[in-house]
């Protein structure tokens, strides 16, 4: 079977290499421990580096705008949590990121997050993969817009993120299991039931106080691999 398997692969290719392609997006799951590999198949950029194509802002009037091949987010005078959110929607999959944010301000990723009227007029809401400066409590999950507060039980402190300049986040949820990582050490691992099963990517700039900022937080690299 495994033999056959293979030379179907192998006919595959010559016969039809751009669904092959496709075919590659997607990959086998499993209950590792270990954080994916940045390097291997099956990984799609869900930013160009060049535009907004793809992403749609939700709530509030932060400004996102991209800038030498990042998307950055700044904080404005009044404004509500405002999200910069994938048009497409996820189930299981895997995140990377690299994230470099002022010291100043609080930020996040929204995963399987939701967005709709009836729901507090539009609030986004589901799991965020915190973010802010060290020492401080980035990469535990958080519930966005649902008043639970905190996913995770627990958030130490740490210092794992190196303030000033480019993070390296990785995020797999799959089933009710989701797991983080930032710059190669485990940060959370958790399973949710309470939260949605799928929903979009949301990068968010949170309010500031009136008086403070502008503040901004920078996404670049920003790539999900679909497992099944």
């Amino acid at each position: 079977m495994k033999q056959r398997f293979v030379a179907l692969i192998t006919l595959s290719l010559v016969l039809f290499p751009t669904a092959c392609l496709a075919v590659e997006r997607t990959i086998e799951a499993d209950d590792s421990d270990t954080m994916p590999d940045l390097s291997g198949d099956g990984w799609v950029a869900i930013f160009n580096e060049k535009d907004t194509r793809g992403w749609i802002q939700r709530n509030g009037t932060a400004t996102f705008r991209v800038h030498d091949g990042a998307i950055v987010g700044t904080t404005a005078t009044g404004s509500v949590n405002s999200f910069f959110c994938t048009q497409q929607t996820y189930l299981d999959f895997e995140l990377t990121f690299e994230v470099n944010v002022d010291a100043k301000l609080n930020s996040g990723v929204q995963i399987r997050s939701q967005c709709r009227s009836e729901y507090k007029n539009g609030r986004v809401y589901g799991p965020q993969v915190e973010i802010e400066a060290a020492p401080g409590q980035s990469g535990y999950l958080y519930s966005e817009g649902t008043g639970r507060s905190w996913i995770s039980k627990v958030q130490p402190i740490t210092d794992v993120m190196n303030n000033g300049q480019w993070n390296r986040f990785v995020v797999r949820a799959r089933g009710d299991r989701l797991q983080t990582w930032i710059n190669g050490e485990a940060i959370c691992d958790l399973r949710d039931p309470e939260s949605n099963a799928e929903g979009f990517i949301g990068l968010q700039v949170h309010q500031v106080p009136k008086g403070e900022g502008p503040y901004q937080v920078r996404w670049r690299d920003i790539r999900v691999r679909v497992l099944k």
